[in-house]
């Protein structure tokens, strides 16, 4: 893996292909390796980059002192796309990843060309209703290490309240101990984590969703229509709010469509990609 140095910190990516750019944004408690299926599929025809964030299951723990809310992730985003020099990047985010994107296409999109938004919160749902627990939960001291400590117990990362609710598939034991370890392991990794959580509040994508009335680019919704928490009228509701948007829906998977569907979202990415044309200038 490759780093990147922003002013939060030190950055581990995956970087593969070349061609126009494509930036794979994952959401909390999961690592690139979300992307994994798709940016392989992908990597012949465009470079594909794959930040793992500060969201509970990166290696490198960033500075004390960095703004790891929503907004300071979309600016953590934002700066490593600067240090990567990137321009007219294809952006794609899921779950929280797809909140961050929204945020960062609002608030600073003059290196983005595209935008593909998978399962992800939107509107009031963010977090969505499954994973509320979080927000009282990482008030509490040692709640997030209590957390961390139960998934050692391998059936409870299949529970609806984990893992288990996210795909249709069964994700790899081997993937899953490759999520948890870093929080496991550090408890710098669980309270940069934590940092995102205790920042979350629907009134960042309530105003994402307005901003994005206004976002000019072509705008991609790959959803899973069978997903309970992400539903699929947010995207239809989104992408008729906006210039240039269309819809695909992508079934037999749930919110990791990723891991349910590789093959059908890399093709649904390359379609857009290969039809659409950033415009000249971001809204």
């Amino acid at each position: 893996m490759e780093v990147a140095r922003v002013p939060q910190g030190t950055i581990r990516y995956r970087d593969a292909g070349s061609g126009e750019p494509i930036v794979f944004l994952h959401g909390l408690l999961v690592n690139g390796r979300l992307w994994e299926g798709v940016s392989r599929r992908l990597a012949g025809e465009f470079r594909c980059i794959v930040p793992d964030l500060p969201l509970g299951s990166h290696t490198l723990p960033m500075s004390p002192d960095a703004d790891l809310s929503p907004p300071g992730l979309a600016r953590l985003v934002a700066d490593f796309l600067a240090e990567l020099e990137l321009e007219g990047v294809t952006l794609v985010g899921n779950d929280s990843g797809g909140a961050i994107s929204q945020i960062l296409v609002t608030t600073r999109p003059e290196r983005i060309g595209r935008l593909v938004l998978t399962n992800c919160d939107a509107y009031e749902n963010f977090p969505p209703k499954l994973f509320a627990y979080f927000k009282p939960a990482v008030r509490i001291p040692g709640a997030m290490a209590l957390l961390a400590n139960s998934m050692r117990i391998k059936p409870l990362r299949r529970t609806p309240i984990a893992f288990g609710a996210l795909t249709k598939k069964r994700i790899d034991e081997e993937l899953l101990d490759d999520w948890l370890a870093p929080g496991l392991g550090d408890p710098r990794v669980r309270e940069d984590a934590a940092k995102f959580i205790r920042g979350i509040s629907p009134k960042q994508t309530l105003e994402a969703a307005r901003g994005l009335e206004a976002f000019g680019q072509p705008t991609l919704f790959a959803w899973a229509p069978e997903d309970r928490w992400f539903k699929v009228e947010h995207a239809d509701r989104l992408a008729a709010s906006m210039p240039d948007a269309r819809v695909v829906r992508i079934p037999d998977s749930k919110t990791f469509v990723s891991i349910d569907q590789p093959e059908r979202l890399a093709e649904a990415i390359q379609s857009f990609v290969r039809e659409t044309r950033p415009a000249a200038t971001a809204s």
